[in-house]
């Protein structure tokens, strides 16, 4: 049997860079820093938008992967 524990869950991960990135936009602002702020939502914009134009939407379906809820 596979007893591993993870140390960390995802939502803890996910608080865990939300903190980080909270930190790093708050002393941007303190130390007026705004055009690195710009050029770093531009870039983190890009990302985005590059994953969700390279998902695999049409693997994504109602046939139970995990993704899909029903609301009925």
């Amino acid at each position: 049997m596979n007893t591993k524990k993870k140390k960390f869950g995802r939502r803890s991960i996910a608080l865990f860079w939300l903190a980080i990135v909270a930190i790093v936009i708050a002393a941007l602002i303190y130390l007026e820093q705004i055009a690195v702020l710009y050029v770093l939502a531009t870039l983190s914009l890009v990302v985005l938008l590059l994953i969700v134009g390279f998902a695999d939407l049409e693997k994504v379906g109602a046939d139970g992967d995990g993704f899909s809820r029903d609301l009925s």
